[in-house]
């Protein structure tokens, strides 16, 4: 998940968009919890929304990642994996997509670690230092190069810390193109994941990082209902890429905050043609899967 800062606008929880123009201006902002040292306040604040969609991205991630990889050249080795095949998180935050996919662990496995007594007490640095043995413990073998980009800066610093990142650029690409750094690591990507950014960042972030690749990765990107996505799959498709996904079926994000937030959700999915019974009506934001792949024919 992003740090909630819209482009353009100036920072900080007071500052409204044009309803119209800003897909997220009637979503609860957390700003606060978004760009701590430690990810702590972030599960501690968000646990009784039931904060869900990476549980759901966990096991899509990784039947996309093993489908990217078998279609990938050889690498050095001569297998199919690719020694240099990277996965990037956008609005990677504290790393916790790269957690879930190169772990042995669940989502619920996380909230019982960052928001139990077993961590409360401890400082960021010995936070960082458990972590670093939590995490080195239960890595799975077929753990993939991983790359995160979020402008939250000490979010991505601590997941680089702990090893959940191998590169992190906090950077907002929805107003400067990327740095050499990023640019150079993109070379290497092969899927590009996405879990809780799509309506803070736009078409121009994906832009900007598609124009540093000649063939571009795969996209596995949910977004909420509430977020149109035609924009972004244009662009994609101007860099060689078709999008899928299925209408019929969603995953659920979190309960709503308030009432407000909940009218504010229906109206715009209403607004886009989508039926809201038993999904937001009932209560929850609900995302749909969006898949992005290479046109039929062209190089994987």
């Amino acid at each position: 998940m992003c740090a909630r800062r819209r482009p353009g606008t100036p920072d900080g929880p007071d500052t409204m968009a044009d309803p119209v123009a800003d897909p997220m201006a009637g979503k609860t902002r957390f700003d606060d919890i978004y760009d701590l040292p430690d990810p702590r306040s972030y599960f501690s604040r968000l646990a009784p929304y039931e904060y869900e969609i990476p549980h759901h991205a966990q096991g899509v991630f990784r039947r996309t990642l093993a489908a990217r990889r078998a279609g990938s050249p050889p690498g050095p080795r001569g297998d199919g994996a690719g020694d240099g095949f990277t996965v990037l998180d956008l609005c990677c935050s504290y790393g916790i997509n790269a957690a879930l996919l190169n772990h042995d662990l669940t989502l619920a496995d996380l909230y019982a670690h960052y928001a139990g007594p077993e961590t409360a007490e401890l400082s960021t640095g010995e936070l960082i230092d458990l972590d670093k043995e939590f995490y080195a413990a239960r890595r799975r073998t077929d753990a993939v190069r991983l790359v995160g980009v979020d402008t939250a800066a000490n979010a991505t610093a601590y997941a680089l810390a702990v090893g959940l990142l191998d590169e992190a650029y906090a950077e907002n690409l929805e107003r400067v193109p990327p740095s050499p750094g990023l640019a150079r690591a993109m070379s290497g990507v092969g899927l590009i994941t996405v879990t809780g950014g799509i309506g803070y960042v736009t078409h121009r972030t994906f832009d900007a990082l598609l124009d540093c690749v000649r063939l571009p990765p795969w996209v596995s990107a949910f977004v909420l209902r509430t977020v149109p996505y035609d924009r972004i799959a244009q662009s994609l498709a101007a860099h060689g890429l078709v999008t899928a996904s299925d209408p019929a079926r969603t995953f659920p994000q979190r309960l709503f905050t308030s009432a407000e937030e909940q009218r504010d959700a229906v109206d715009r999915v209403r607004a886009l043609g989508l039926d809201p019974a038993g999904l937001e009506a009932a209560g929850r934001y609900h995302t749909r899967l969006h898949e992005s792949r290479q046109r039929p024919g062209c190089p994987a």
